[in-house]
């Protein structure tokens, strides 16, 4: 019986290597599209004897995928095939676009290669999350799961969760907006520390480098239209422009969700930021 993994899109890469260290797989990969499909180019599975990793989508594309890889599998070729998938009525999806599939026999000789190009696909966007509270925690756990490099950062010790993801980088900075300075370029940032005080210090460290280096594509204030009215009134003040403050999305999440719990406000902030990616 296949025992279907489901994992982070970090954790199945993860499992796909050390797995493949130990018994050879198929890796179906999403080559092309066309129309309306349940997932992206470059989007993955890895069929074993016993397991799947991974998903190109799910439902009965990738139900008859996996079998064909499971039939290359057991030929012990290692010939490549390609496989076109029309997603119509024979196959229970009513998308209607067609899926192109590459199906490539794996086995531990091709780690280094596999370990390369996942690398290569798996270019995670960085984050900056300024703030370890409810809501700081609820969004760590989401952006744990998305395309995303978090760096989560605040003034207080002892706040972060003992075990993380790799890709997760938990910093204590002192003063908190420090930390500003050195984030990496094209960093995505999110401010929602415990303080307005220190909101303000790190918003208007964020500015200064956005006015130096531009590199800083979203910056993202938690709290409401009186928090940034006042905010915005005292970095005017300072000299900063209409043009530079409205770079400052405050309130943050995408609109139309009222709730005030931390766990929706986690997915109205992340939906805003992989609105960002293009």
């Amino acid at each position: 019986m296949i025992e279907q993994l489901f994992q982070t899109n970090h954790d199945s890469c993860q499992s796909l290597l050390t797995r493949l260290a130990l018994s050879p797989a198929v890796l179906v990969t999403v080559v092309a599209t066309e129309g309306s499909v349940p997932r992206e180019t470059d989007s993955w599975m890895a069929v074993f004897a016993d397991a799947l990793v991974g998903s190109i989508g799910g439902g009965h594309l990738e139900h008859q995928a996996m079998e064909q890889a499971l039939r290359l599998l057991q030929s012990g070729l290692r010939t490549p095939q390609n496989l076109r998938m029309a997603l119509g009525p024979s196959l229970g999806q009513c998308c209607g676009g067609v899926v192109y599939l590459y199906l490539e026999p794996v086995n531990a000789a091709d780690l280094p290669e596999i370990e390369l190009r996942l690398q290569q696909a798996q270019s995670l966007t960085p984050i900056a999350l300024f703030g370890g509270g409810h809501v700081g925690h609820a969004l760590a756990r989401l952006l744990c799961s998305l395309p995303f490099a978090l760096r989560w950062i605040d003034s207080r010790e002892g706040i972060f969760p003992l075990h993380l993801p790799s890709h997760v980088r938990c910093e204590h900075s002192e003063p908190v907006q420090s930390a500003v300075r050195d984030l990496a370029a094209q960093s995505r940032v999110l401010i929602m520390s415990f303080s307005h005080a220190q909101d303000y210090d790190v918003l208007m460290a964020c500015l200064q480098r956005q006015r130096m280096q531009a590199d800083l594509p979203y910056i993202g204030l938690i709290g409401s239209a009186t928090k940034w009215a006042t905010f915005k009134h005292r970095l005017e003040v300072r000299g900063f422009t209409q043009q530079e403050l409205a770079h400052v999305t405050c309130p943050i999440g995408v609109t139309g969700i009222s709730s005030k719990l931390p766990e929706v406000i986690a997915v109205a902030v992340a939906a805003q930021l992989l609105q960002t990616l293009g």
